[in-house]
């Protein structure tokens, strides 16, 4: 019985996979092969043991999908169709929006596709796709959660550390809450940089004091985390 209920699992997922996708912008074959011939420099470095897409590229992918989504223009939806190509390229998956009441986003291997469609009798293994909501069901929900839990980090640096370094926190819970829907620790470097160089300047009316030490107070959230900032974070 579960080799049966296991059966129809997978080819359930099989018929998703092959469901109209919404690429959001053409790609040609030209670019995916210049794309694809980057996988060897940029895969560098990762080990036999390592996730086949890493849980720091599927995130990235997720917040460059939400950028294109919310794009004012196709010039710019199309620069971060670009960036999320070549992010995946260098693991050797694709990705693509499914629309099935609400949005998700869909990551595969790229030896499952040809011409833009899912070959059925090339997935051996359905698991090896990821999906990451979009919209829909639960977003409130996960908003008043990661916003609890961001703040908790904040008052816990105010209160160790003083008001500076406190009102720089609950900027940056502001920032990741509002802007990328995660929790503090889960930020990538590129998004602390985004927080140090653009939002908190124009958005949080910093101090001179505050402007000094907003990278301390980054590392600080961090370390009420218990979590390490990335290593290419630079402000």
């Amino acid at each position: 019985m579960a080799e049966r209920d296991d059966s129809d699992r997978q080819e359930r997922r099989r018929e998703r996979l092959m469901e109209p996708q919404d690429w959001l912008s053409s790609e040609s074959e030209a670019d995916q092969h210049a794309a694809d011939a980057e996988i060897e420099d940029e895969g560098a470095g990762e080990s036999d043991t390592d996730p086949e897409l890493p849980e720091r590229i599927i995130d990235e992918a997720e917040r460059l999908t939400r950028r294109i989504r919310e794009s004012p223009s196709s010039d710019e939806a199309e620069m971060y169709l670009r960036a999320r190509r070549k992010l995946l390229s260098s693991y050797g998956f694709t990705a693509r929006v499914r629309d099935e009441g609400r949005a998700v986003l869909v990551l595969y291997p790229n030896e499952w596709v040809e011409d833009g469609t899912v070959q059925l009798d090339r997935v051996e293994n359905v698991d090896r796709g990821i999906e990451r909501p979009l919209e829909g069901v639960g977003e409130q929900e996960s908003w008043e959660a990661i916003e609890a839990h961001n703040r908790a980090l904040a008052d816990a640096v105010a209160a160790e550390y003083g008001s500076v370094h406190g009102e720089n926190a609950h900027a940056l819970a502001d920032f990741m809450g509002n802007h990328y829907l995660k929790e503090i620790e889960r930020a990538t470097a590129e998004e602390l940089t985004e927080f140090c160089t653009e939002y908190f300047p124009r958005n949080a009316w910093p101090s001179e004091q505050q402007q000094a030490v907003v990278t301390e107070s980054v590392a600080l959230v961090f370390e009420q985390a218990d979590a390490a900032v990335p290593r290419e974070f630079e402000a």
